[in-house]
């Protein structure tokens, strides 16, 4: 089983305020950084992305890849990857669970790059992506 990186955050908002940024996946060029592009290629009979297209560009990294997303109630998504140019797998998950007045988003990312890589390496770059993501996150929620 491949190692994972993990991190949360706590958000002053409601967990399905949280969900709501976190599916609204075409806005993510607005609030993300690294996310230049995003199309939603398909959706579940409730309206949900299923597949997701995205163009990334993390500086040294830009990549165009395909996520398959699994909605599990209304406090949890996963994703895997479809397709990529620079990935070999991209397996990730926000689990929400209400905090008092707030939301704790727990985000969990499992990252294999076709490049060769020390694990070390792989996991501080994993623990960057993650750090930012719920850093993006809060901002554009509690903004809103």
């Amino acid at each position: 089983m491949a190692e994972h990186t993990s991190s949360s955050i706590t958000i002053e908002a409601a967990p399905a305020d949280v969900m709501a940024v976190i599916s609204d996946f075409e806005r993510y060029p607005d609030w993300t950084g690294e996310v230049k592009e995003a199309q939603v290629l398909a959706t579940d009979e409730q309206g949900r992305a299923e597949q997701v297209r995205l163009v990334m560009d993390a500086g040294a990294i830009k990549d165009d890849q395909t996520l398959g997303y699994t909605w599990t109630g209304e406090h949890e998504v996963s994703w895997t990857l479809v397709r990529s140019q620079m990935l070999r797998s991209l397996d990730g998950s926000y689990l929400l669970r209400s905090a008092g007045t707030g939301t704790e988003v727990t985000y969990r990312l499992t990252v294999d790059v076709k490049i060769p890589m020390l694990g070390m390496i792989k996991r501080k770059a994993e623990k960057v992506i993650i750090d930012r993501a719920l850093a993006g996150l809060k901002k554009r929620v509690e903004s809103k």
